[in-house]
Formats: C-alpha cells, structure tokens, sequence
C-alpha cells in the first residue's frame, strides 16, 4: 500500500474511533442536565442520585473523546499537508471557532459543574452543566460546518498564483444549507445515542435489581429520547438527502448503487451487483421512493451514476468519478438499519414499562439491554463511513482531489508506523474507557451522605 491509502486508512480509523464518544457527550450532556433540573425541582433523592451517576460516566466519555480528538488535527498538518496547505486558510476557521469559543465553553462550565457541587447555588450549579451542554452544541456545528465546506465549497474564491482556495465570507461557510442540515441531522443522532446508553444501563440495573428507584425513570426518559430523536433524524436526513442531491448527486445514485438514471425511481431494498461494483445483477426495490427523498416527487428523475461519471469527466477531465458503490450502498442501509432497530427496541420496552409494569426478568431482556447502547453506534459510524467515502475521489467537492492532499514527504512507512502506534494507543483506551464504565456501573449509584452524621465531610465536593 502507498502513502496515499495508509493515511486514508489511518485517517478512516481515527475518526470512526473519535466519532464513538462525540454523540454519546452531546446528548449525555443534556440528559445530566435534565436530571439535575429534575433533583432543582422536585427535590427527590433518586434524580440527584441518577445526576451523579451518570454523571460520573459523561465525565469519562467526555475525557477519552477530547484525547481521541487531538490525534485528529495532527493528521491535517502531518499526512495531509497539501491539503492543509490548499484550504488552510477557509477549513481552519471553524475550527479555530471551535476550539476558542466552544470547547473553552464546555471545558470551563464543565470544570465549574464537577467542583461546584456544596459550593455553587443549585440553580447556579445547574446553569453551569446546561451552558456545558450547550458547548457542545456549538463544538459540534463548528465541527459539521468545516466538513460541509468539503461536501460543498462557499464562501471562497481560488487564488490560483499561490495555488489555494482563499475565505472571502465566513458566513457562507458557517450557515449555508448543507452545514445547517448536517447540524440538524447529527445532533438528534446523537441523543438518539446517548437515550439509547442511558436506557440500556438502567436496563441492566433493572433486571440485577440494583437501584430499581433510579434507574425505571432514567430507563424511561432514555426510550422517550431515543423515539423521538429518530423520528427528527428521519426528516432531517430526507431534508439532507434533498440537498445531497443537487450538491453531490453521485453520493445519491452511490448510495442507491442507481447505475442509469430514472424517473420514480426505486428506493434499493437489496441490490446484487458485479464485485468491482461496476454494474447491478439484480435489484429489489420500492418504486418513487428513492425520487421522492431526491426530489420530493414520486415521479422526478433521478440521476445514474454512469450519467453522472459521463457529465464530471466532461466538467472536470478524465478520471473515474465513482466512488466505491458497495461501500456506501451497504453503509447508508446499515446506517438507517440500526438506527431502526434501536428505535423498534425503544418502543417495546417502553411499551413493556406501561402503567408502572415490572420489566421481564429474562436472559433475552437483559441481552438487549447490554446490545441497545452499541446499536445507534454503529449507526453513526456507517454514516459518517458514508458520508465520506462516498464523496470519493474528491477531499473537497470539484476543488481538490484526495490523492492531491496527501503530504509529499511523508513515507508509506512512515503512515504505517504512526497508524499502527494510534491503533494500538486507541486499543488500550478503548480497554480504559470500557474499564471505567464497567467499574461505575458496577459500583452503582450512591446515596447523598448524611452531613449532621459525618460533618467532617460536610464541606467534600463530588469527586470523580
């Protein structure tokens, strides 16, 4: 393998791997958040209990994911220094937003949230993990609207005497139409993600019959989270398939591996199609289905990829513009597969839960409990898998090619070392991030210490 592929690779794990604790801190951050608004307003025992609890596992998350997100923009300046050189300028304001504005936000009022406990006011300490929360939100739109530059350049103008792409609007950089719909789409994912860890955990809780006060309502709010969170991921992501399809119409026809193009065209159950992916044996399919997430007509036309290839080669010269169609028609359908198998588990426990109804106390229940967290995961890793592998042969949409942004002097070798070194280094936290969730939920929520019978202790903040 050549530099090129090895620093994509390393590149594709890194991220996969980073993009496993981004949701699950956005949407944990405000489920902490609503717990701790629970415990202000009623006062009940068993929302403090739950606040700390789970806590103590966004705390975790939230840790590992800022040291699994450093080693990413490394890799700009180390394997892709064409590429940073080429659109440095544009790609590296939003993440300057983000990291001065955003991450300081969360970091600071997240700092306030874990030492403030017995020294903040209530409504002062619960301000501070909602303006934690909110950080994250705004982490995560800079984030989104950096990529979206990639999946559609705005807001630049080509300065072809130093040979880059040069900012001329921040603002069309930051609010045009596919970060907006990106944003929209990615968030509720990611409460969809974190309800579906959260009620997962109380699950389990549940059927060992450890904290069953605290964990039925957490259990409950989790499910409610994830119903809901997927029924604004399935209108967003038709939003975002719409503009999929005038900005990237080769990412669309990939995803439907749609080769010729058609009128009501069929939404692809099962597609068979040659191993290089060149052309379909058989297709199965639900007809105007696939025109109307494209178009919003059960009658438009949607584009073919061997039309699409046909157009690009005249607008942009000769090369093979296709991506690898087996690649983002499987990822899209497993994308959308386990978010929906998440969201079908969701709605039987929770019809399970009703009128106050004992969960049941057998091995397939707590089977699903364990499997309900890594379900919306993959999720989100197929997606993100498609996202961008599907835009493939382009690292910015009709400016810039992969195989022109990888670093010049950087070795195969070199690549090699640094992507095993980061794959071993994400292995051994993988084994502490599971270590630490493990060891919390086997410890269990702790009741709030009795301050009149250790007043020695009175003054102890929360540790983590």
């Amino acid at each position: 393998m050549n530099a090129l592929s090895l620093a994509r690779w390393q590149f594709a794990i890194t991220t996969v791997y980073h993009f496993i604790f981004v949701p699950i801190t956005i949407g944990s951050g405000f489920l902490v958040a609503g717990l701790e608004t629970a415990w202000v307003r009623t006062a009940k025992e068993k929302y403090l209990r739950a606040t700390k609890f789970f806590g103590k596992l966004f705390l975790i998350n939230f840790a590992i994911g800022v040291v699994t997100g450093i080693v990413q923009e490394f890799q700009f300046g180390m394997n892709w220094s064409e590429y940073s050189r080429f659109v440095g300028d544009i790609f590296g304001a939003p993440l300057a937003m983000e990291g001065l504005l955003a991450f300081f936000l969360e970091s600071t009022f997240l700092g306030l949230w874990i030492f403030g406990w017995d020294r903040l006011s209530k409504k002062l300490h619960l301000a501070a993990i909602w303006l934690a929360a909110l950080g994250t939100l705004f982490s995560a739109y800079f984030i989104l609207a950096a990529n979206a530059f990639m999946q559609h350049p705005n807001g630049y103008v080509l300065n072809n005497g130093r040979g880059r792409a040069e900012l001329v609007n921040i603002f069309k950089v930051l609010f045009q139409n596919t970060a907006v719909a990106a944003f929209f789409h990615t968030v509720p994912s990611a409460f969809l993600t974190a309800g579906a860890l959260f009620a997962g955990i109380s699950g389990w809780m549940i059927y060992r019959g450890r904290d069953v006060e605290v964990a039925r309502p957490v259990m409950k709010a989790g499910l409610i989270t994830v119903i809901i969170s997927f029924l604004i991921v399935g209108a967003t992501g038709d939003w975002e398939a719409r503009i999929m399809t005038k900005q990237q119409p080769m990412k669309m026809a990939a995803a439907e591996a749609l080769y010729n193009s058609r009128s009501s065209a069929p939404f692809s159950l099962l597609t068979i199609g040659t191993l290089d992916g060149s052309r379909p044996v058989m297709s199965l399919g639900l007809p105007g289905v696939l025109s109307f997430m494209s178009t919003g007509d059960v009658n438009g036309t949607v584009e073919g990829v061997n039309d699409i290839q046909k157009q690009y080669v005249a607008k942009y010269g000769p090369g093979n513009y296709k991506p690898n169609i087996p690649l983002a028609y499987w990822s899209f359908r497993l994308m959308i597969g386990f978010g929906a198998i998440t969201t079908l588990i969701a709605a039987l426990f929770l019809f399970l839960m009703r009128k106050g109804r004992a969960l049941p106390q057998k091995k397939w229940f707590l089977r699903t409990c364990i499997a309900l967290p890594f379900l919306p995961i993959l999720a989100n890793s197929f997606g993100w898998i498609f996202t961008e592998s599907a835009r493939q042969p382009w690292v910015v949409f009709g400016l810039f090619k992969t195989s022109q942004g990888v670093s010049a002097v950087v070795s195969a070798g070199s690549v090699a070392f640094t992507m095993i070194a980061f794959t071993l280094l994400y292995g051994i936290l993988a084994v502490i991030e599971a270590g630490l969730f493990f060891r919390t939920i086997k410890v269990g929520t702790e009741k709030p210490m009795d301050a009149a019978a250790h007043p020695e202790n009175k003054k102890l903040a929360m540790a983590y």
